[in-house]
């Protein structure tokens, strides 16, 4: 599998990023990601027997490496509930020359940052929703302080890895805290960026009228901290990018319910079973983890792969956008005094 070829769809869009989650559980039951009505005492979960083992990993990455993935992000659930996860990033990390980077809700980075550096991991991205202790106990549902996340998030920068903050916004949830949350991060050399609230899993109860628009976040950060538009660092970057006019840092806004991106996306995802999907939304997927134990050799995993993202149609959030017309998008001007 020494040769890399570019691999496109049916729209010419080439497999260049792959998210790999290595669980389904979580410590948090967020209202927005797993709600404790899905996920509650009786949801049956992945048995260990069937997650995807570290070798196995490793294995299906070199191949999507020789599709052309670039970027590999490694998610959960809740990543760090892994056991031994830095081994992990060791694998990948030498597989070449790769951007490997980590999703976690940052409950357990302050036992983990140092393990992960040491593997070779050099960015990570932490959620965190409100600034106000209350309201982020609310919507991580098990009461988990705001302060413990702030720890994770200072502990990932002092071991040296580099630290984005997501925030999900949910209208009349959490977006009174949209300018708290901007000033924190500013001049913090963390990147900030918020996502609109969709629907993910089709579990959350996800409605329109929960959305706050891209255009409102991005307007009403811009009223009390003047902010411009800045370039997309490269074609099909999710999040659209906004600096500071004082030259304080910058923030993202990922619009994925009122301005699409279907068209550039370029992200597969395995989830913890080892099943392959072509779309962030996608309820079905193709089964990697039968063919990695039934015997196939590489070539026939790289034939796979190649077949399964050659006939990838996916453009669900265009397809969905019709009902989103309503919704004001991001004018790329000026922001702000």
């Amino acid at each position: 599998m020494g040769t890399t070829t570019r691999t496109l769809d049916t729209l010419g869009r080439p497999v260049r990023d792959l998210r790999i989650s290595v669980t389904d559980r979580c410590n948090f039951r967020c209202v927005y990601c797993m709600p404790k009505e899905v996920f509650g005492r009786g949801y049956r979960f992945v048995d260990r027997k069937e997650l995807l083992s570290f070798e196995e990993i490793e294995r299906l990455a070199r191949v999507f490496v020789a599709h052309g993935v670039e970027k590999i992000r490694i998610t959960g659930g809740e990543p760090l509930l892994r056991r031994d996860l830095d081994v992990l990033v060791g694998r990948l990390v030498g597989l070449g020359d790769l951007d490997v980077a980590l999703t976690t809700n940052g409950a357990l980075l302050p036992q983990k940052a140092e393990a992960l550096v040491t593997a070779g991991l050099q960015r990570v991205t932490v959620s965190l929703d409100s600034l106000d202790d209350a309201t982020f106990r609310t919507m991580n549902d098990v009461g988990f302080p705001v302060s413990r996340v702030l720890d994770g998030i200072a502990a990932a920068a002092a071991a040296g890895l580099r630290v984005k903050v997501n925030a999900v916004v949910k209208r009349g949830v959490n977006d009174d805290q949209l300018v708290a949350l901007a000033r924190h991060f500013r001049g913090s050399g963390h990147i900030l960026r918020f996502i609109e609230y969709m629907d993910v899993g089709a579990t959350n109860g996800w409605r329109l009228d929960d959305v706050v628009p891209a255009a409102e976040i991005v307007a009403r950060i811009g009223a009390e901290l003047p902010l411009e538009p800045a370039e997309e660092n490269y074609r099909g970057e999710v999040a659209r990018r906004w600096r500071y006019r004082d030259g304080s840092g910058e923030i993202g806004v990922i619009a994925s319910v009122t301005q699409p991106f279907c068209g550039d996306c370029t992200r597969s995802r395995i989830s913890a079973e080892g099943r392959l999907y072509t779309c962030l939304f996608a309820t079905t997927g193709h089964d990697l983890r039968a063919l990695v134990r039934g015997g196939a050799d590489d070539v026939e995993l790289h034939e796979t792969i190649g077949r399964v993202w050659g006939r990838r149609t996916d453009r669900y959030s265009e397809d969905r956008s019709s009902r989103t017309a309503e919704l004001p998008r991001v004018e790329m001007s000026y922001i702000g005094g």
